[in-house]
């Protein structure tokens, strides 16, 4: 067997066993409290194993290992940044699960008298930070499938050629995740993350135990080997070569590069505690208390994971090498799978390379539907239960509408995001998930901090801080160089999303993470002081004393 039909045969195997499972969570799933929240039974060790799998995407497991092998030291950083920002959430945790049901709204509706536009706006940034991180999820999909299957241009796959074979990938991803969500809800969702997160945690265990082997277990080996292979010397294991970089006699870029690294920084670690599938799992254990525990288990899982990943960037270095890296792609995204070719063969000959390839593809393939599956059902349960039960059914709707309406959602939400992803398919969209991750910090984390910790927060400084932090992250992107006007200095070629020759960037940095975030807690404090609602003490105390003790709680 090919290593090619090895990696499809695994792909299949995963999508049969998640599938099946779908089935029997479908089965078991008759309300609100089992569609949104799995029934609220999962135990802490269950939710942490999901919620690090949720948090555990393609862009950490092929992202990050991909930066490390390319940039070294500040890939180091990256991974750094990942593990930090679960801190806030942890401190969020319990508090969150105490006085919400199902979703940030109505955390944030508890407080207020007029709810309808506190949920409106929260619906909106729901859907829009899923959507951009569904995009990019999935146009990454597509590009990542095509090369583990090793269609190149020029070749075929099942009477495929490269182009067909990323759009059929899209559609397959998305028709899976809309299976998986309206059919079994946040129970077949979260079973699907726990697999995955275990079969990515053993992947990159063997990758690392196979990885240190070949250099003896010394890692001052493996740092020196990498630096050797990546052509850059000692300055691979130094701070500078992607972030911050300094630019001779240029001292304005040196500190907008600076400054850019400071704001995507900014956004990784407050965003993480405003992404709407995250927020979601707080909600599918049984108290507080297990909230708290889940973030524990996530922060030891995610810190686990993290720690591997330079031995897996450093590893691609020096056993793959920068050239072959390049070769496949240019962002770096198929260090990790080359690695376990290398190493693979280095164990097996020819047939362990293609063994170890086929599954960490196969790893890398569940990595993004069950993200995408999450990203979906939090989009469906805002919709329906913030927006339709609450605004259109004035917080009167049967059990049975509101879930049917969320199974509608997820159909709704999937197809949009398929066919956005489809047209923007070619383009280069990964700072789609830098903005979504700017967009949470900028427009969910001020709100959900103030509606926690200020007695004079009101329903007016909610639907501002939402709705400013929202449209600074996006009017900023827009206006950045990640849109227009960033051209490679030797061949001109544009490194924006649009064509070399369209320049209309006014906003220096790439990550609007350090001018949106204090927009967002200026908005929300200017709509508190300016808006005509006043501030309801009584809910006020009841949402302080839900929030700390768990009282009252669902």
């Amino acid at each position: 067997m090919t290593g090619r039909a090895l990696t499809f045969g695994l792909f299949v195997t995963f999508v049969l066993i998640t599938l099946g499972i779908t089935l029997w969570a479908r089965a078991r799933t008759r309300g609100a409290d089992d569609f949104y929240a799995g029934g609220r039974t999962f135990s802490s060790a269950q939710n942490g194993i999901a919620l690090a799998g949720d948090y555990m995407s393609a862009a950490s497991f092929l992202g990050v290992a991909g930066i490390i092998a390319l940039n070294g030291y500040d890939g180091f950083l990256f991974s750094v940044g990942f593990m930090v920002a679960w801190l806030l959430a942890l401190l969020l945790a319990e508090m969150l699960r105490n006085a919400g049901r199902f979703t940030m709204g109505d955390v944030l509706a508890r407080r207020v008298r007029r709810q309808a536009p506190v949920r409106r706006a929260a619906a909106v940034s729901t859907v829009t930070v899923s959507v951009f991180y569904l995009l990019a999820q999935m146009v990454g999909a597509g590009a990542l499938v095509s090369l583990l299957l090793g269609i190149h241009r020029g070749e075929r796959f099942l009477g495929m050629d490269a182009g067909t074979a990323k759009t059929v990938t899209i559609v397959a991803v998305g028709a899976l995740m809309i299976f998986y969500v309206a059919c079994g809800g946040m129970k077949a969702t979260t079973w699907v993350q726990i697999i995955k997160s275990a079969l990515l945690l053993a992947g990159a265990v063997v990758l690392t135990v196979l990885v240190l082997g070949r250099f003896g277990f010394d890692p001052g080996a493996l740092l020196g080997s990498a630096a050797d292979a990546s052509g850059r010397g000692a300055e691979f294991l130094r701070p500078g070569l992607r972030f911050g970089r300094e630019v001779p006699g240029d001292a304005y870029q040196t500190i907008i590069n600076k400054l850019d690294f400071i704001s995507l920084a900014l956004a990784l670690v407050l965003g993480t505690a405003g992404l709407p599938h995250i927020l979601g799992r707080f909600f599918t254990v049984p108290d507080g208390r297990a909230a708290r525990r889940s973030v524990t288990w996530a922060i030891g899982l995610v810190g686990a994971f993290h720690l591997m990943t330079p031995a897996l960037g450093f590893g691609a270095a020096a056993l793959v090498g920068r050239e072959a890296i390049v070769a496949q792609d240019p962002s770096g995204n198929t260090a990790a799978p080359q690695l376990a070719q290398a190493v693979g063969e280095h164990v097996g000959g020819r047939a362990g390379g293609e063994v170890l390839l086929a599954f960490i593809g196969a790893v890398a393939f569940a990595t993004i539907l069950a993200v995408v599956s999450g990203l979906v059902l939090a989009s469906s349960t805002s919709l329906a239960h913030d927006y339709f039960g609450q605004v259109l059914m004035l917080g009167r709707p049967r059990e049975s509408q509101e879930v049917a309406v969320a199974r509608f959602a997820a159909l709704l939400v999937g197809a949009l995001a398929i066919v956005l992803a489809v047209a923007a398919r070619n383009l280069n969209v990964a700072f789609l998930v830098a903005l979504a991750f700017a967009i949470a910090a900028a427009a969910n984390v001020p709100v959900i901090v103030l509606s926690l910790f200020w007695r004079r927060f009101n329903a007016a400084g909610v639907v501002a801080g939402i709705y400013g932090g929202l449209t600074a992250s996006l009017v900023l992107v827009v206006l950045s160089p990640v849109v227009s006007g960033k051209t490679d200095p030797a061949t001109g070629e544009s490194l924006s999303l649009l064509p070399a020759g369209i320049d209309f960037h006014l906003f220096p940095l790439e990550n609007p993470g350090l001018v949106s975030i204090p927009i967002g807690f200026a908005c929300a404090v200017a709509g508190t002081l300016l808006g005509r609602d006043e501030a309801d003490a009584e809910r006020y105390d009841d949402l302080t004393v839900r929030a700390l003790t768990g009282a009252g709680a669902h």
